[in-house]
């Protein structure tokens, strides 16, 4: 008999599945029910990119590409960050194309990790962060981001958190789950605590495109914090794209060169039909950005206007399309909130704490669906918040 437990690795072994799974593992055993759960955008990839992708298909176009990614997507790529942000990146040595923004992120922590740095992760965050961390034998440090601080990491905090085994910052901004953003300004505050330091930055700007008010600013735009910040991003978001698994870092070429190591000896490269889908996305897609950015923010404010309605407290959220509500105020952990929510209203939203301990009180609500789904969502969490309150 083989004994498991002393073939497999007792770092993956001891990390928890993620919560987010183990919530919709639940959701896919019921029927008739109206989820807001999902983290992707219910659009479909515009027609254009599909074409494209369809023709590179039919021309026979299938072969591997270059380990960093097609020539003519990384300079895509890199017109883009400039139009999009004022950032200049070579699309020769300082962008690398990956599947997903999620290796984007991997490779990247990989390459700077080792046994005993430390990280700084501002929390709640995305789940993938701290495990990628912990396998990598480094110690996750967590800042707790307020509410009354709208979810940002501030300059105190940060410093604070900062010790001779810091490695690495991850500024995961605009958040999901909390939909708070990090402005010009207050990146500036980041910045001058870190100008001079040998930390490493990891921005993930996946939501880059998903702001409402204010356009997002990358850390890496200001002064002394280009040198150390690797941005990792990509198509699932701003195009709608998630199914075609297609991301990109941007960094200093002393940075990729080490990433790209890991690429190609883990992955080789990219889907050749996603890299000429995404080539098309860059080049006649900004105006598929500005619609859906646009339906995202109707459906913003009338889900924050209809929560605040039923009496659930809300922080606005200024990026991504979650909102994140405060219900401490009912007397259910949030795991007991949702869990009745889904079982005795067929209605479901994730707890805060599939994002870490510190989202207890709190629950994440995907406003990535049409109005009349929210609407009905909405009526729903009246009724169970008025059958909560009868009993009180």
């Amino acid at each position: 008999m083989i004994d498991y437990e002393k073939m497999l690795s007792k770092t993956v072994c001891d990390i928890k599945p993620s919560g987010i799974r183990k919530f919709f593992d639940i959701l896919s055993e019921m029927d008739d029910v109206i989820s807001l759960t999902v983290g992707q955008p219910d659009f479909i990839t515009p027609w254009h990119i599909r074409e494209a992708a369809i023709e590179s298909l039919e021309k026979g176009k299938t072969y591997y590409t270059s380990n960093a990614g097609m020539t003519e997507l990384r300079e895509e790529i890199s017109k883009y960050m400039k139009r999009r942000f004022d950032l200049s990146y070579s699309s020769r040595d300082e962008i690398l194309v990956t599947v997903g923004g999620s290796e984007a992120i991997d490779v990247a922590m990989r390459a700077i990790l080792e046994p005993g740095d430390e990280v700084i992760l501002p929390v709640p965050s995305f789940v993938c962060y701290e495990p990628i961390a912990t396998m990598l034998g480094a110690k996750v440090v967590h800042i707790n981001t307020k509410l009354e601080n709208k979810f940002k990491i501030t300059p105190e905090e940060l410093k604070s958190a900062i010790t001779p085994k810091t490695k690495l910052l991850i500024l995961p901004f605009p958040n999901n789950p909390t939909g708070a953003i990090l402005t010009g300004e207050e990146l500036k505050e980041l910045a001058k605590i870190l100008r001079d330091t040998n930390i490493a930055v990891l921005s993930d700007e996946i939501y880059a495109e998903l702001t409402y008010g204010k356009r997002h600013v990358s850390i890496a735009s200001l002064e002394g914090m280009r040198e150390r910040t690797i941005i990792a991003s990509g198509f699932s978001k701003a195009y709608a794209m998630t199914g075609w698994r297609l991301g990109y870092i941007c960094a200093p070429r002393e940075l990729v060169s080490q990433m790209h190591k890991i690429h190609q000896y883990a992955i080789m490269c990219a889907p050749t039909m996603s890299q000429f889908a995404a080539t098309e996305a860059l080049k006649n897609g900004d105006e598929d950005i500005e619609m859906m950015r646009a339906e995202y923010n109707r459906r913003r404010v009338f889900i924050l206007e209809g929560l605040r309605k039923i009496g659930i407290e809300c922080f606005e959220p200024e990026g991504a399309f979650y909102i994140y509500p405060n219900i401490a105020p009912f007397g259910l952990s949030s795991e007991e909130f949702c869990e009745r929510l889904l079982y005795e209203y067929r209605c479901a939203i994730v707890p805060g704490t599939a994002f870490g301990e510190s989202g207890e009180g709190f629950a994440r609500i995907s406003y990535a669906y049409s109005v009349k789904h929210l609407s009905q969502a909405l009526e729903k969490i009246e009724e169970f918040v008025k059958s909560l309150k009868n009993k009180a």
